[in-house]
């Protein structure tokens, strides 16, 4: 895994349906498949709250450094109709349960 990968983690209330939220997620996509080290992106759903949430994975802090200083970044509240400004969290892998296989 050479350097330790990052995860960010995003989560906010929508204004919007979810269907509609998927419209703007599968509009916004090539942007974020275009990003230099996300490896992985899911869209998420909290089944109790229903709020949305972004789970990213990147191989090096430059990268995620880059996306949080980006013009896509600033504008996932506004795209999403967030209720309020989204709460963002970084996590730092230290260790994986299964390794890639070669």
């Amino acid at each position: 895994m050479g350097d330790r990968e990052l995860v960010l983690l995003v989560r906010f209330k929508s204004a919007l349906s979810l269907e509609d939220a998927q419209a703007v997620m599968e509009e916004r996509a090539p942007e974020f498949r275009a990003l230099p080290g996300l490896t992985q992106k899911y869209y998420l759903e909290d089944v109790n709250t229903g709020e949305l949430a972004g789970l990213y994975l990147w191989d090096s802090a430059d990268a995620l450094d880059s996306y949080r200083s980006s013009e896509l970044r600033a504008t996932i509240a506004e795209a999403y109709q967030a209720k309020e400004e989204p709460r963002v969290e970084i996590y730092r892998v230290f260790k994986r349960l299964r390794e890639e296989e070669p």
